[in-house]
């Protein structure tokens, strides 16, 4: 199984970079599931109804979000409307949506997709560990499903590079996002999993982590400012990574990252 995956896309330079490779990305990769983070498509804070249908539209198979994905009210209904938008697995369980999805391909192959956010420098939430083990009690890789892959939103590089060693073997992939930066670190860990700490934006790079520098540079010269983020304007670059999966296995066979 081949998959493509977008990493956090930031206000519209992200969304435009990504809508605008879309076609591209299937011509050169060919990926049996295109997946998408859309933590911060909506003016760099969450994501809107009408920007998830627009990104399905042209050929998204799953979204992704993080710890930003009820900042649009719109959004709350169409989390449980929308049956592939995956939302935080380690918050509590009467939030809307899913903290996983099961998509299956027209050829009946399955990949699970998980997200859980990380618990170092983040707000309070459930033990990222414990909220995928309770998912994998009922699917396991090579037998109920093709591929699972995890997505750990969090900060501290090492909790999720932690993860990806407790998870190596057991799930095809994990990969961090949610800061930003694109890391150095694309591979296959011992048993089988690729991995990498950050998969980096798709958005403005001429930015700080997208956002237009100058309420940033405030804040760091003022110790506080009331100055708001906004998001910073200009072509997008897309950063995403591309795994390949042996089907007898479910474990990664090639991993690559990508940016355009």
């Amino acid at each position: 199984m081949r998959l493509f995956y977008c990493g956090d896309i930031v206000a519209r330079p992200g969304r435009e970079v990504v809508l605008e490779n879309i076609s591209k990305i299937k011509e050169l990769y060919k990926p049996d599931v295109l997946l998408l983070n859309v933590e911060n498509a909506a003016h760099g804070f969450g994501v809107t109804p009408g920007i998830c249908r627009e990104f399905l539209s042209k050929g998204a198979d799953v979204l992704v979000t993080g710890n930003h994905f009820l900042n649009q009210r719109e959004i709350v209904p169409y989390l449980n409307e929308c049956k592939v938008i995956v939302r935080p697995a380690n918050i509590p369980a009467d939030n809307p949506g899913r903290g996983f999805v099961v998509h299956e391909l027209p050829d009946g192959r399955k990949v699970l997709v998980i997200q859980v956010l990380g618990r170092l420098y983040m707000e309070a939430v459930d033990c990222p560990v414990q909220a995928i083990e309770n998912i994998l009690k009922y699917y396991k890789l090579g037998q109920n499903v093709d591929a699972v892959f995890v997505d750990i939103h969090a900060e501290a590089t090492s909790e999720k590079m932690s993860l990806g060693y407790y998870l190596d073997g057991r799930v095809s992939c994990v990969v961090g996002t949610h800061t930003h930066v694109p890391t150095a670190d694309a591979g296959i860990l011992p048993q089988g999993t690729a991995y990498i700490t950050d998969v980096g934006m798709c958005g403005n790079y001429n930015s700080v982590l997208g956002f237009d520098k100058t309420a940033p540079i405030n804040r760091l010269r003022r110790i506080y400012s009331a100055d708001r983020l906004t998001p910073a304007q200009g072509r997008g670059t897309l950063y995403g990574v591309y795994l390949e999966t042996d089907d007898k296995t479910g474990l990664a066979v090639d991993f690559k990252q990508i940016k355009i």
